[in-house]
C-alpha cells in the first residue's frame, strides 16, 4: 500500500471514528447524567474527551509507516 493511499485511508476513519464518538458521548451523556449532578457529569466529559486520544494516536502512527 501506497503511503498516499493509506494517509488517505487514515484520514477517513479517522474523521468518521471521531464523528461516530463524538455521536455516542454526547447520547450517552444526554441521557444518563442529567441527574447525577454537575461533578459527575464534568468527570464524565472530562474523561471522554481524553479517551479518543490513544486510538486516533494508533491510527495516526499507522499512516506514517513507510
Amino acid at each position: 500500500m501506497t503511503p498516499r493511499t493509506r494517509k488517505f485511508i487514515g484520514a477517513v476513519l479517522l474523521v468518521l471514528f471521531v464523528g461516530i464518538y463524538a455521536v455516542l458521548v454526547m447520547a450517552l451523556g444526554s441521557s444518563r447524567l442529567m441527574t447525577l449532578g454537575w461533578f459527575v457529569t464534568l468527570i464524565f466529559y472530562a474523561a471522554a474527551g481524553l479517551l479518543w486520544v490513544p486510538p486516533a494516536a494508533w491510527l495516526i502512527r499507522w499512516m506514517q509507516k513507510p
